[in-house]
């Protein structure tokens, strides 16, 4: 397993970058757009991990801005901690089998999300590309939040 980002959810992006970047020395290494899911993902990376953040080896800091307004409480701005497995199905289940909910199932073969007996939701996804979607995963409901 592979620690990747940390994702918190912003406002408003000028603000945020201003914060992020100008006074706590970050720097945007990439960014998308999504005009079907209406949102915008900027990745940071401090300052000493410009270079492997940019190849994706340094652990990033995802800024989310949901273009639709929502007021954020109880926490709801940071999102998740995001890990890279080598088998996201094989991952799941031995999770599952310890006795760890499946919140977000990796129907897709690639992403699922579980959550931490604190609620911190920890999002896993698949090393390279998806696999091929596989019962049970691809029928399995989504359990609760994350």
């Amino acid at each position: 397993m592979r620690y990747l980002h940390t994702m918190v959810r912003i406002t408003d992006i000028d603000r945020s970058l201003d914060f992020y970047c100008n006074k706590m020395g970050m720097v945007e290494v990439r960014r998308s757009e999504s005009q079907g899911g209406r949102f915008t993902l900027i990745f940071l990376a401090a300052r000493d991990d410009e270079a492997t953040g940019r190849s994706q080896a340094a652990p990033l800091l995802e800024l989310t801005y949901n273009w639709d307004p929502e007021a954020y409480s109880g926490g709801r701005n940071f999102g998740h901690l995001a890990y890279e497995v080598d088998d996201i199905y094989e991952t799941c289940q031995r999770l599952m089998d310890q006795g760890v909910t499946i919140n977000r199932p990796p129907r897709d073969g690639r992403m699922a999300f579980v959550k931490s007996p604190d609620d911190i939701s920890f999002e896993l996804l698949q090393r390279g590309d998806a696999k091929a979607p596989a019962e049970p995963w691809s029928s399995m409901p989504n359990t609760g939040s994350w």
